[in-house]
């Protein structure tokens, strides 16, 4: 069964998850019990354009690690960033079609996860995978690191 993770970002701007960035994307994330997978879906739409009607790679490149981000703060109940991150572009996505973007855990070592993720489009084509390490971080060090100037 699938069940929204509460967003655990306070001020709500983040681009993609903020529900507070008028310009964002406002995605909600779940988790599904059963399979341990963090998904989320969304309709690219303008301004999001690489060329024609295709969606730009940098929006693959932001989501992957966004599900990523997510995935890593669910396995670990901490925050964490990213520390390397592999992308490879299949097939494009296109504008007004919807997008499941899913994560999963394939390693934790320490203070390090490791993770897998895959956006799909409507028609079940895997268009971009992901595999990524992120660091977990203290709250103390990531409190410092979202408020330094």
């Amino acid at each position: 069964m699938k069940k929204e993770i509460p967003n655990p970002y306070v001020d709500g701007n983040c681009f993609y998850c903020g529900w507070k960035n008028k310009d964002g994307f406002k995605l909600k994330f779940y988790l599904d019990d059963e399979t341990r997978e963090v998904s989320t879906e969304f309709v690219p739409a303008p301004p999001f354009i690489g060329q024609g009607n295709i969606v730009h790679c940098g929006i693959h490149l932001g989501l992957l690690d966004e599900i990523m981000g997510w995935t890593s703060h669910v396995a670990t109940g901490e925050m964490a960033v990213t520390s390397d991150i592999q992308v490879k572009l299949l097939k494009p996505v296109y504008l007004g079609k919807q997008v499941k973007v899913t994560c999963r855990v394939i390693s934790r070592k320490g203070r390090k996860v490791r993770m897998r993720a895959e956006i799909e489009d409507s028609d079940g084509n895997v268009c971009s995978v992901a595999t990524g390490t992120y660091q977990i971080l203290s709250m103390g060090i990531y409190e410092s690191m979202i408020h330094a100037q």
